[in-house]
């Protein structure tokens, strides 16, 4: 483990370093933007249209203007470092709740500062080619967002560092205030429990009575816990504030701004603001790395020149589904490695209250995809004739619709599926039980019930692969690569109905995941059908054929990322579970990570 004063130091100058470098690059204009928009253009699909080919008569486009290519290059390359390797570490540090979330945050900050600043200097190099763009807002609106989430976690920092009180007759901590992030205790010492040596750092479900030293109603050889549940092996390491210290804890190392902090924040915030600020915090974490993945794509558009007028309403249906998608697949991967298993969604035997609380009546896996595809069918519906230049339906529109109806119906009937209170009256009325209880085994549910093998999600997705790879396009490149993605989403259903089969044979018997190793394969089709579809739209299709390239191109390219984002993300997945082993208090049975 790194000494505290050395992770200090990394982030005092981190911290220096980001603050001075956006302060620069505020201070530089842009030639053609009063807001001074930041560019934070992205290589992953810089594809320009033919209209911004040099010789063409389009407008012109930052992938054809070519001059001062180093500082854009530049830029993509710290942007994509920062937000596709550096912040996505930082998040699962920070929900791990790790001591090294707050370093990792600010190294993203310097990334992304240094980016920024790039992007405002292209700025004011170039005219302004692509007016009115949403890459520039969203780029600021993220960067802001970051940005306050690194403050919410000084605050947590420092908010636990005020006036702490000593009983002498208990030994108990009292406490106005809350820390976010854990905190050191006392270890001088030996504590001996069942899974060994009692951690240095306490959780917030963990109020340090009866595990303090000498504390008269510690019991030698077992920790404290308030409820049953508090040593069950779901307990999560952001349920909560874990108390303060005594011991001062500062991230500045004694420099003034660590002495203004210890000073001014612990009476500035009261336990109750903590906690709100917790749920801002935590929401940050669960939504950035989509903000990101959407700043990434407005860049590409940005880059590229595409999407211009009407064109924008064809390039906001494929990458919004085909961005859908992608992330459908980034879940399905998460579920199989693991995650969620608390809910039940890791294909696993869903736990009861006594073990998880209320996390037993979030309903399961299935019901969520069920409702997310009726909800895409219902506001779907009007939406499906927006490119019109006269406001008439066409045939098309219609196929559109009837397809929105579809995910309509499908849903509403996946949901009814999921519905425990039908499943029972359905079984009462084919067959009453017994009115007396009885122990006879044919009374009882078989075991597949207990099994949420819903088939209508991966029956949509499969009729959708099937219309959009037969469905009539403009020309030969359109239609293979609508083929590809298509393809993709039959494989995903293919995929999802080998593990409903292997789930029905042998439903899983323990709350731990059973990792079929079907849903890897349907998580690939899934994240590789999302890129290629959002690869479909018409502008990047007439830039292939400008470019003479053929659809190949977009199916290995699709497929390449695929694979290596899969391992980055189980990557990433596996430094969480590292941190919070890291930073866990000793457990009396298995906790999942």
């Amino acid at each position: 483990m790194p000494p505290l004063s050395s992770m200090r130091l990394l982030a005092t100058r981190a911290a220096f370093v980001a603050v001075f470098v956006a302060s620069l690059a505020t201070a530089i204009p842009h030639g053609d933007d009063e807001e001074m928009s930041m560019d934070m253009h992205s290589a992953a699909a810089a594809t320009p249209s033919p209209t911004a080919h040099a010789n063409s008569e389009g407008p012109m486009s930052y992938f054809a203007y070519g001059k001062h290519s180093g500082a854009i290059m530049a830029h993509i390359t710290l942007m994509m470092l920062g937000w596709c390797l550096v912040l996505p570490a930082a998040v699962m540090l920070s929900i791990a709740r790790s001591r090294l979330a707050l370093p990792s945050q600010f190294v993203f900050l310097l990334f992304n500062a240094f980016g920024l600043l790039l992007g405002i200097i292209y700025n004011s190099q170039t005219p302004d080619l692509y007016e009115n763009n949403a890459h520039h807002k969203i780029g600021w609106i993220a960067t802001w967002v970051v940005s306050a989430q690194v403050i919410l976690a000084l605050i947590f920092a420092y908010a636990g560092r005020g006036e702490l009180d000593s009983s002498s007759n208990s030994n108990s901590v009292s406490y106005e205030h809350a820390s976010f992030l854990p905190v050191a205790t006392d270890e001088r010492e030996q504590r001996t429990f069942p899974t060994g040596p009692m951690h240095g750092y306490r959780w917030s479900r963990d109020s340090g009575q009866g595990t303090e030293p000498n504390s008269p109603n510690r019991s030698p050889g077992s920790p404290s816990f308030d409820s049953p549940s508090e040593c069950d092996g779901f307990e999560k390491p952001d349920e909560g504030l874990p108390v303060p210290s005594a011991e001062p804890r500062g991230y500045f190392h004694s420099t003034f701004v660590d002495r203004f902090l210890s000073n001014r924040v612990p009476g500035m915030v009261s336990n109750r603001v903590l906690r709100i600020f917790n749920g801002v915090y935590n929401v940050i974490d669960r939504i950035i790395l989509p903000f990101g993945f959407a700043a990434i794509a407005t860049g590409a558009v940005t880059y590229g020149g595409i999407m211009r007028g009407n064109e924008i309403f064809n390039g906001l249906a494929h990458f919004i589904k085909g961005g859908i998608f992608f992330w459908y697949g980034v879940l399905t991967l998460g579920r199989y490695v693991g995650c969620w298993a608390d809910l039940g969604w890791a294909w696993n035997k869903k736990p009861p209250a006594s073990v998880v609380g209320w996390k037993a009546k979030v309903p399961s896996g299935e019901f969520t995809e069920s409702f997310v595809i009726w909800l895409y069918g219902v506001t779907n519906v009007f939406l499906e004739h927006l490119s019109s230049p006269a406001g008439e339906w066409s045939a098309t529109d219609l196929e559109h619709v009837s397809i929105s109806i579809m995910f309509f119906g499908g849903g509403l009937v996946g949901m009814l599926f999921e519905s425990s209170r039908i499943r029972d009256a359905l079984n009462d009325a084919i067959l009453r039980s017994p009115a007396q209880s009885t122990r006879d085994e044919n009374w009882r549910a078989p075991k597949s019930q207990g099994v949420p093998l819903n088939p209508m999600p991966a029956l949509i997705i499969l009729l959708l692969g099937m219309m959009m790879g037969s469905h009539h396009q403009t020309s030969m490149t359109s239609t293979m690569v609508h083929k590809q993605w298509g393809n993709m989403l039959v494989g995903f259903a293919l995929a999802r109905a080998m593990t409903y089969v292997l789930l029905f044979l042998r439903p899983p018997p323990s709350y731990l995941p059973s990792r079929p190793p079907t849903e890897a394969v349907a998580a690939f089709c899934l994240m590789a059908g999302g890129l290629i579809f959002m690869l479909s739209t018409r502008n990047v299709i007439d830039a292939m054929e400008y470019y003479e390239v053929d659809a190949m191109f977009t199916f290995t390219v699709g497929l390449g990322f695929t694979a290596f984002i899969m391992a980055m993300e189980i990557l990433f997945i596996a430094l969480k579970a590292w941190a919070v082993k890291r930073e866990q208090r000793p457990q009396l049975s298995f906790r999942f990570p």
